[in-house]
């Protein structure tokens, strides 16, 4: 069909397809006159040939038209279809019309139905005719247009119900596949209504059904299996309606159940055949058929609902136990294995799914029953001595298989509950336990090992058990020696609890390994004592071994020796021995050595596959002499003496052998390589094996992208472990234990759910073509050549069916080969190697068989990989293109094509790019080939692979490849499932092509872009799942690189859609691209997805909880481990962007998970009761409504409550919650959260639901489930954490958790019973000291039921090492016993830090004696275990006080955890008991109790008090300078701070000071690592501790040197005391030994990084902007302001030759400090690192250097250079500075002239200042100077600025204050002036011309009486503070005042009228003001810090 045509009606449909998304009432009016024009453009489309997808389209817009518009037109319309269908033109050219109108009469009785009327008989008569004469494509396409006429119709069309069956169901076993699921689909449309089919026609049905599965593909047995399983299940319980109409009879459920076993063992062969041939049991069944009819018993029971099969599971079970017991399901035994995997199936299906937990427990009880009833029917045959049942063995035999099905299943039973199984196995009136241990002695090896399996299950969901079941079988061996089945039986089960050790993270005690170890000797040793029992003996042996060495190396160092011996000996030493030994022994005899051999190399391989640690060179070297041994031991020669049964033991030793070479480094025996290969060659090209045994490693060493070319999609559906079983290689899918019992304790491979090693045969091949590609690469160029032209001869030589095996593990031996060169770097060799390969793939890229094409194809890539070479693959690509050119056979045109894309794909872009050209077009021309679909298919695949490869290069042929896609997708029959796939590949690889060019508006980006919607939205619409998944992946691409451009509205539902679909690959895909869109919008995902709720009601699961519930609800039921962890992402990104916006709605999502939990347990048979009530009402019911079983209740409720593992995620969706609500306060304060709640009720604040986090926490931390209950106790110490200090509205003085107090003590008190899991306590003492510590509790008898749990648990860590019943690994006791311990340290430090407010020290108080003591040898232990590798032989043998050797590399982490906190708990308690001096004395009063017991033990008396504080010293400082020095970054801030801490805490007490001070270099090294901390460390509270532990370091060393020099002036040494102190006379301070020189460094390193401005060369950069000084943020202010402190503290530790050398430095960083922290303030507060410094310069300038004659000179020039440069800055901190210069230094240093002219000039600008502040500061500061003690420095001032002063006072009467601060500033003044007057009078000079300048002032301020009561406030102020001065110094000098009030009358007047005035006022007034004290001299300003 001609391109642009197609086009054009592409867009003609899709203009139509708006009919589709507009509304009905628009198109009301607008459709009548158009709908004429628009009916006949669609109907002349039907006849225009249309494609598939554009027919589909139109019979789809068509039918919308009828149904929104008249339909008066709609029977011509109908007629016109009519007469195409019936007519006779055969022509290929005329289908497409017929098609279109068949889909159009579907489409218009789907969407009308019965407003048609009567018109249907005639259609449907018509398309039944049709359907006898149509071809494939026309059949299926009236099938499905005849299943829509039924669904339109609906029981009206019944009197054509017959007449369709007849016709259709011939066809269920057409040639055509697609016609087959055509016809499934239309009979299930038809059974809805139909009531004969299943009724009188079920038989026929059920045979019809197996028929149709003989050769069918997975889509038929799918579309079968749902016919079957839904006509079963409606027979059964009939729907309501069709029962009411006729009286029909129900087919009981024996009968059903009866039919579909025929089925499954007696397959599609009908029940005529003769008797005869019956009994014969000739022929089996079909596999197809058996696994198809399994698929049809999931239906069925997934039909009738979860409720049925819990009350018919019992009948349910024995049924599907009887199928695999019956001889015809078990004929042989791939066909045995065959039948259990697809039982097992069924059972995993439906009890896995559709059962809730309590079910599930109720199913594994009757599980239990039937195991038991078979075992005890063994036991009675076994025990017949007298052999009377004759029949029994044949019982035996197969009763083996039903116990594999039923332990299987109740191993994934209990596997699945986990934690929540327990009441299965503890309730005695099971007794699971004992019936699963009492099959390990039945006599069937298969079910031995299913029993074993069945315990690792228990023993994983549960691990209390583990140990107990391990010694109960270890007991049992050593009881039953002498029985064969036990020994092998028990053993089986140790070592399957053995390798489930490793999924049980608290592991098993050490002493079990000695125990294996023991008993696997004992059993090696004694097998040759009785020949009885010889070779259980010695596989059991070695089985245990082999289960040891999964423990690791931890526990198997120590046996290693012992190995080593073992192993030897099982070997001939010498080549003499062997010789030797091949003459002796009869065929027991060997079996035996084999199976011992086999057995040994079994253990090595698991020694080194799991202890790879402890391979060092002598231990490969001696473990290559027993396998070097192996590899010369000729076998076939004890074979042809001693008969053929010994073959299965020798390839057994073969396949042990192979796979440890596989694993050792081919280095280490290359000398055998020449007789290695030859085995290997041999055993895979079949030489001595008559089997045509295929290898099973074809498939995963193919690429996983061409499986669509093999098949092999297959393994990614629901279904794979049934469809595995008819994969074309040998025994695929037959994976079972007893092939191989080593794989019991092996690690399960990922997706399988339990181990299935192949059957030996299969596995030996395998191994040897693995061991070839890791052999290959390291052998001689010789002797590859020599193998591949074997290789070719062995081909040649074999025909027919053997040669197609041989040719398959050849190649995946090759394949294998290359893989492996590639993997090392190599090349293939020289050309004659290269020529040989090519020749061997070249002649199979032309071999019929598909896989072998394939591999050829990857071989022929990978070749071109290793060989790298230009001219070798131009000559490959080269004869691909030659032959491709002239090829016209199918089989060589795939076949080459595919070689094309896979040179690309692994040469790549580059490599291959002059062939890109030639490459495509060929594609593009054979991806045309109608004729052939396969050719197409193979084609399309290698152009995805080219177009993948050649990235950017590929732009340049997107358009024709995206025309050509397009193409197809219109016109290919969508019955071509593969070609629609890899259209939908090359689809997805050109929009990665073209990437993010998408966002373009160009034309023909436009025109791209357009056409990938468009093939998005064919492929979207294809009935394919895998094409539709494709399509979504294609547009989830699309979306990433243009999301503008992907339309969510319509994309979102879609997806939501697929979400249940019965596909695992759409389901994938679906939940990948929701996902991804998730990450960008989740919001507008909702918000689409719950519009689609509302939408469409009926087939979908969306309810109100939008997506997010329908997600929720998909982790209960998905296995698949892709699917469930992108569903977590998606969950996480919705819940990131959405949690807090929509916090009531995420909070039940999770609320309504957790309140699943179920109370297994008590509950459950409060459960049963109800439904036995429950059935007894329904028996009482009427008729009517008695059929409603598979009613619409069952649809509308979730099917099972919320299972453990979701309720995990939910518990961890809830903490995420809590940690996204932390960006906003309000979500944390309920006062304001209620009144933001008032104000906009919509918006929702968490603190409002905090009594549903505490539920929810609270259910969860009490569950079955140890994981939820980590959660749980996870989300309740992070709610405590963010509530603690939430305040309580209502009841000032108390937090909002306190009402919760008992919830928390309940979600607590379970975690300390005795017999919970270590981490899980271990997680509660946690929270236990969350919760003391949190405040929140503070009365004493409330806080003791919580603090009893911790004194409990106490008890425990007292017991010491090694209590009796252990049940985990000794690091699971460390664990406990260390969080014990960290609980109380952080209760402790809680109760020391408020100690003033709380008792809660008095809880703590009994317990210190022995807490302390823990904790040192906790810190002990710590301090050991930190030590570098290099000197773990200093490590104590025995272990630590709380971790044992075996287990320290688990123990060191558990410390790491938890030695912070310790550490700070131990400080505080050194410090605040005198480091521990209480112990020494007994008659302490705070701990009267305690006896001196120190953790030495016998040591106590010897050690010194001394000696033991200096002890604690090391242990502490050395733990803390250890970690300081190097923290992880993985490690929590808190840990730093705890220990910074706790060297603050320890360097605070007296003893640690002198410690430190003594030595120096300890000192040094702390603040070097404390230095080194700030580099790596930024947050401010760290810096600041780290300042606070540098202050106590330097306090510790002036103590010292003040009390050396006190010791040296009582010894009269006076005159040489300077030299004491840091530098002695040189004043050398040395870097590295210097306390000085490091605090400096470290102090400068902490300004530098907050003032960045004090570092010269900063300024000095060119690129440098001075800064304007700022206000610090407040920690970085204090942080400064210590700094600074500390900085002027270090001069003191100096002698004064050095003092002298860092003084410049200290003097010039606090100007430096000072002039950029000294900012004014609005409120005129002094910045407190200004405080500080100010503070610092006082210090320096006080200090005692000064009276040192010696340094008289530098000290003057350092003095007056400091006060020279206090910096230009706020005012008043300047002034501050240089008074504090003049109060402290001598006049000598500051009185020179020119400073003094300075200073003088400063003070005078600050006193004309405009700022009422400053002038009140700089009187207050004046006044301290005019004060000075020396006369000498304070008369030049006060001569210099009095006169100034006074008359500033003077001009205030002209302009009186206004403010508060002006008042202020006057006031200060004038009692500067009053002082001058005292000091006047103390001089006896002429005071009174002073007081003659105050008086007159003062009375200036006075206001007369009129003004006073309409003066301001302040003015007022000024005349009451005037008066008042007035009264006072009057009577101070009355002479003096008489002469000034005497020389100026107005004075005089103006001073009485006050006076009188001031008398008339109040007498209350004047009584409460002489109550006020008038204290002149009390500033109102104060400093914070007062320097004077």
């Amino acid at each position: 069909m001609p391109w642009p045509r197609s086009l054009k009606q592409r867009g003609l449909s899709s203009s139509s397809n708006a009919v589709l998304y507009c509304r009905v009432f628009e198109w009301q009016v607008d459709v009548k006159e158009k709908q004429k024009k628009l009916v006949e453009q669609l109907t002349g489309l039907i006849s225009s040939a249309p494609g598939p997808p554009t027919r589909k389209l139109l019979a789809k817009n068509l039918a919308t038209l009828y149904s929104i518009g008249d339909t008066f037109t709609v029977f011509q319309t109908l007629d016109k279809c009519n007469e195409i269908i019936k007519s006779k033109d055969d022509t290929p050219a005329y289908l497409p019309t017929k098609l279109a109108a068949v889909a159009c009469v579907g489409a218009f009785y789907e969407k009308m139905g019965r407003m048609l009327g009567s018109s249907f008989p005639d259609t449907i008569n018509n398309l039944l005719k049709a359907l006898k004469s149509a071809e494939s494509q026309g059949r299926g396409e009236i099938l499905l247009s005849l299943q829509k006429v039924l669904n339109g119709l609906g029981g009206a069309a019944a009197s054509c119900h017959r007449d369709i069956y007849k016709n259709a169901r011939s066809l269920l076993t057409d040639r055509s596949m697609a016609v087959r699921c055509a016809v499934a689909k239309c009979l299930l449309e038809l059974q809805n209504e139909a009531v004969f089919m299943w009724t009188t026609e079920l038989e026929n049905m059920a045979t019809l059904c197996f028929k149709a599965l003989e050769g069918s593909n997975y889509g038929v047995r799918v579309a079968v299996a749902k016919l079957l399983g839904t006509v079963m299940a409606t027979a059964l319980m009939p729907k309501q309606a069709a029962v009411m109409r006729q009286n029909v009879k129900r087919a009981t459920l024996e009968e059903v159940l009866e039919l579909m076993a025929t089925g499954f063992l007696r397959g599609g062969s009908g029940f005529l055949k003769s008797g005869g041939e019956m009994l014969k049991g000739g022929g089996s069944v079909s596999r197809e058929v058996r696994v198809g009819v399994t698929q049809a018993y999931v239906v069925f029971v997934t039909t009738l609902g979860g409720q049925w099969l819990e009350r018919n599971f019992a009948t349910f079970l024995s049924h599907v136990l009887d199928l695999v017991s019956h001889p015809r399901a078990t004929q042989t035994h791939v066909e045995a294995v065959y039948s259990r995997r697809c039982v097992s199936f069924m059972l995993r299906a439906t009890l896995g799914g559709l059962l809730g937990e309590k079910a599930q427990i109720a199913a594994g009880k009757e599980i239990c029953q039937a195991i038991s009833k078979q075992m005890r029917a063994v036991e009675a045959v076994v025990n017949d001595i007298s052999g009377e049942n004759k029949a029994g063995a044949a019982d035996v035999s197969a009763s083996q298989h039903v116990m594999v099905c039923a332990l299987k299943e109740l191993g994934s039973l209990v596997q699945s509950l986990s934690a929540t199984a327990s009441p299965l196995i503890q309730e005695p009136s099971i007794g699971l336990l004992e019936t699963v241990t009492s099959v390990l002695l039945h006599p069937s090896m298969a079910a031995r090992l299913a029993a074993a399996w069945c315990l690792r299950c228990v023993a994983v969901a549960l691990p209390y058990q583990l140990t107990p079941l391990l010694d109960r079988c270890a007991e049992r061996i050593n009881n039953l020696k002498s029985s064969p089945e036990a020994v092998s039986g028990y053993s089986f089960a140790m070592a399957a609890l053995l390798g489930g050790v490793h999924q049980c993270p608290l592991g098993i005690p050490h002493s079990k390994g000695k125990l294996v170890v023991s008993i696997a000797e004992d059993l090696l040793r004694t097998a040759a004592q009785n020949s009885r029992l010889s070779l259980q003996r010695t596989q059991a042996g070695w089985l245990l071994l082999g289960a040891l060495m999964t423990l690791g190396p931890s526990l198997v160092r120590y046996h290693l020796p012992k190995m080593l011996l073992l192993w030897r000996n099982v070997f001939p030493r010498s080549q003499k021995e062997l010789e030797a030994e091949k003459a002796r022994g009869d065929s027991f005899t060997w079996q035996v050595t084999l199976e011992g051999r086999a057995g040994a190399l079994c253990a090595m391989r698991s020694f080194v596959a799991h202890c790879p640690e402890l391979l060092t060179e002598d231990v490969i070297r001696r473990l290559m002499t027993p396998i070097e041994c192996a590899m010369t031991m000729i076998v076939p020669a004890i074979i042809k003496v001693h008969g053929a049964h010994l073959k299965a033991s020798a390839a057994m030793v073969r396949l042990r052998l192979y796979d440890i070479l596989a694993l050792l480094p081919p280095k280490t025996y290359e000398g055998s390589f020449n007789a290695l290969l030859r085995e290997l060659v041999a055993e895979f090209t079949l030489t001595d094996n008559s089997a045509n045994t295929t290898t099973s490693l074809l498939r995963s060493l193919c690429h996983y992208d061409d499986s669509v070319l093999m098949g092999s999609w297959l393994q990614e559906t629901d279904h794979k472990s049934i469809e595995d079983q008819l994969q074309p290689n040998s025994a695929s899918g037959s994976g079972a234990l007893e092939h191989d019992p080593s794989s019991i304790y092996l690690r399960v491979p990922v997706g399988e759910a339990i181990p299935g090693p192949l059957p030996l045969g299969v596995s030996v091949i395998d191994a040897s073509v693995a061991l070839f590609g890791v052999v290959f690469p390291h052998v001689s160029f010789k002797h590859r050549l020599q193998m591949l032209d074997h290789f070719a001869e062995c081909i040649k030589q074999a025909k027919g069916v053997r040669q197609q095996a041989v040719q398959l593990n050849i190649f995946t031996a090759v394949l294998s080969a290359l893989k492996g060169l590639a993997e090392n770097k190599s090349t293939l060799g020289p050309e004659e190697v290269r020529k040989s390969a090519l020749a061997l793939v070249m002649g199979a890229l032309d071999n019929p068989n598909p896989i072998l094409r394939c591999a050829a194809g990857e071989a022929l890539g990978r070749m071109a990989q290793v060989v790298g070479e230009a001219t070798f693959i131009a000559r490959m690509a080269q004869t691909s293109f030659d032959k491709l050119k002239s090829a016209r056979d199918v089989v060589s045109r795939t076949g080459h094509s595919l070689a094309l894309g896979c040179l690309h794909r692994y040469v790549g872009g580059i490599g291959s790019g002059q062939h890109l050209k030639t490459s495509v077009s060929i594609l593009l021309a054979l991806a045309q080939d109608g004729s052939s679909h396969e050719v197409q298919t193979w084609a399309l695949h290698s152009l995805a692979l080219i177009v993948d490869s050649s990235g950017p290069m590929y732009r340049g042929y997107v358009e024709p490849t995206l025309s050509l896609v397009l193409t197809l997708l219109l016109t290919v029959p969508p019955s071509h499932t593969e070609v629609h796939q890899c259209l939908g590949r090359c689809l997805g690889a050109l929009i990665t092509t073209v990437g993010p060019e998408l966002q373009g508006n160009g034309a023909t980006i436009s025109t791209i872009r357009s056409s990938c919607l468009v093939g998005c939205a064919i492929m979207q619409d294809h009935s394919d799942s895998l094409v539709q998944a494709a399509a979504i992946s294609c547009l989830q691409q699309l979306h990433m690189f243009a999301p503008r451009h992907v339309n969510l509205s319509s994309l979102v539902p879609c997806l939501c859609v697929h979400l249940c679909s019965s596909h695992l690959l759409l389901r994938r895909a679906a939940v990948a691209c929701l996902r991804q869109l998730a990450q960008r919008e989740a919001a507008e995902v909702c918000a689409y997805a719950m519009s689609l709720a509302k939408r469409a009601g009926d087939n979908l699961n969306i309810t109100e909880t939008g997506l997010e519930g329908v997600l929720f609800g998909m982790l209960d039921r998905e296995t698949d481990r892709k699917l469930c962890s992108d569903i977590h992402d998606t969950l996480g990104h919705m819940l990131s962007s959405l949690a807090v916006e929509k916090l009531p709605h995420w909070l039940k999502l999770c609320k309504d998970v957790l309140a699943a939990t179920t109370d297994v347990g008590g509950a459950v048979v409060f459960e049963v009761e109800k439904d036995e009530e429950d059935s007894e009402k329904k028996d009482e019911m009427d008729d009517d409504t008695m059929f409603t079983g598979l009613g619409e209740d069952d649809k509308s409720k979730p099917s099972v409550a919320p299972r453990w593992v979701t309720r995990v995620f939910a518990a961890d969706c809830l903490c995420r919650i809590i940690l996204l609500c932390e960006n906003d306060k309000a979500h944390f304060d309920l006062a304001a959260a209620r009144s933001a709640k008032a104000k906009n009720p919509k918006g929702d604040l968490l603190v409002l639901h905090l009594s549903d986090l505490i539920r929810m926490a609270f259910m969860a931390a009490t569950d079955h489930s140890n994981q939820l209950r980590m959660a749980g106790l996870q989300a309740l110490e992070d709610i405590i954490k963010k509530f603690a200090s939430v305040p309580e509205p209502e009841f000032p003085g108390h937090v909002i958790l306190e009402q919760y107090q008992a919830n928390v003590g309940a979600a607590l008190r379970p975690a300390f019973s005795p017999d919970t899991p270590s981490d899980i306590t271990a997680k509660a003492c946690q929270v236990c000291s969350t919760w003391i510590g949190s405040g929140v509790v503070s009365d004493l008898n409330d806080l003791r039921r919580v603090h009893n749990l911790l004194v409990s648990s106490l008890d425990k860590v007292q017991a010491g090492k090694g209590s009796s019943s252990q049940l985990y690994s000794e690091s699971a006791t460390t664990m406990e016993k260390l969080a014990v311990l960290k609980a109380w340290a952080e209760v402790y430090v809680v109760s020391m830090k408020i100690k003033k407010e709380a008792d809660l020290i008095t809880l703590v108080q009994p317990e210190l004696p022995s807490l302390s003591r823990l904790w040192l040898a906790m810190l002990r232990d710590y301090a050991l275990l930190t030590l570098p590798a290099e000197f773990s032989s200093q490590l104590p043998p025995d272990g630590g006080a709380f971790y044992t050797p075996e287990t320290i590399d688990t123990a060191r982490l558990h410390y790491r955890s938890s030695w912070a906190p310790v550490l700070h708990a131990v400080a505080l308690w050194l410090s605040s008991t005198g480091f521990g001096a209480d112990e020494e004395k007994e008659d302490v009063p705070s701990a009267p109790s305690k006896a001196p017991a120190l953790p030495q033990g016998a040591s106590v008396t010897t050690k010194t008090f001394e000696e033991s504080v200096e002890d604690r010293m090391h242990l502490m400082l050395g733990v803390s300078i250890e970690f300081l020095c190097f923290p992880r970054p993985e490690e929590p801030i808190e840990h730093v701070m705890s220990c910074l801490q706790a060297l603050f805490t320890l360097l605070a007490s007296p003893c640690a000071k002198i410690h430190i001070a003594q030595d120096q270099l300890l000192a040094v090294e702390l603040l070097n690592v404390l230095h080194r901390l700030l580099l790596t460390r930024d947050p401010p509270a760290v810096q600041l501790q780290v300042s606070a532990v540098v202050q106590e370091t330097i306090r510790a060393a002036q103590d010292h040197l003040q009390q050396q020099r006190t010791s040296k002036e009582e010894e009269g040494e006076k005159d040489c005391q300077p030299s004491l102190g840091e530098g002695g006379d040189t004043g050398e301070l040395v870097p590295g030994k210097s306390l000085v020189f490091a605090a400096m460094e470290l102090l400068v390193f902490i300004l530098v990084r907050h003032l960045p401005q004090l570092n010269t060369r900063v300024k000095e950069s060119p690129s440098h902007v001075p800064l304007r000084p700022q206000r610090l943020p407040e920690e970085s202010a204090r942080l400064v302001a210590n700094t600074v402190s500390i900085l002027a503290e270090l001069p003191s530790l100096c002698s004064p030759a050095a003092s002298m050398t860092i003084l410049p430095t200290v003097l010039f960083l606090i100007t430096g400090v000072l002039r950029e922290t000294a900012v004014k303030t609005a409120d005129n507060l002094v910045p407190v690192p200004v405080s500080a410094a100010l503070q610092g310069i006082k210090t320096i300038i006080t200090s005692p250097l000064a009276r040192v004659e010696s340094m008289q000179a530098q000290w003057t020039g350092l003095v007056r250079s400091s006060l020279a440069s206090v910096p230009d800055m706020d005012e008043v901190s300047m002034l501050t500075a240089i008074t504090l210069f003049l109060l402290s230094a001598s006049n000598e240093l500051v009185g020179v002239t020119v400073l003094q002219k300075g200073c003088m000039d400063r003070f005078r600008n600050a006193l004309n200042s405009s700022d009422p502040w400053v002038q009140a500061r700089c009187y207050q500061l004046l006044l301290s100077v005019f004060q000075h003690s020396s006369r000498a420095l304070s008369t030049p001032y006060i001569h210099a600025l009095a006169p100034l002063m006074v008359e500033k006072l003077k001009a205030v009467e002209r302009s009186r204050p206004g403010t508060a601060a002006e008042l202020q500033a006057v006031q200060e003044g004038i009692r500067v002036l009053e002082n001058l007057v005292g000091m006047g009078e103390e001089q006896n000079r002429k005071y009174t011309s002073l007081l003659a300048l105050l008086v007159p002032t003062l009375i200036s301020y006075l206001l007369d009486e009129n003004a006073i009561s309409s003066a301001p406030q302040v003015s007022k102020g000024l005349h009451d503070f005037a008066l008042q001065n007035l009264m006072r110094i009057g009577p101070l000098y009355p002479a003096a005042f008489k002469t000034v009030i005497g020389a100026a009358p107005e004075l005089k007047i103006r001073l009485e009228s006050a006076i009188r005035a001031n008398q008339a006022s109040s007498r209350a007034k004047a009584a409460a003001r002489q109550a006020q004290p008038t204290v002149q001299a009390a500033p109102t300003i104060k400093l914070k810090t007062s320097f004077f």
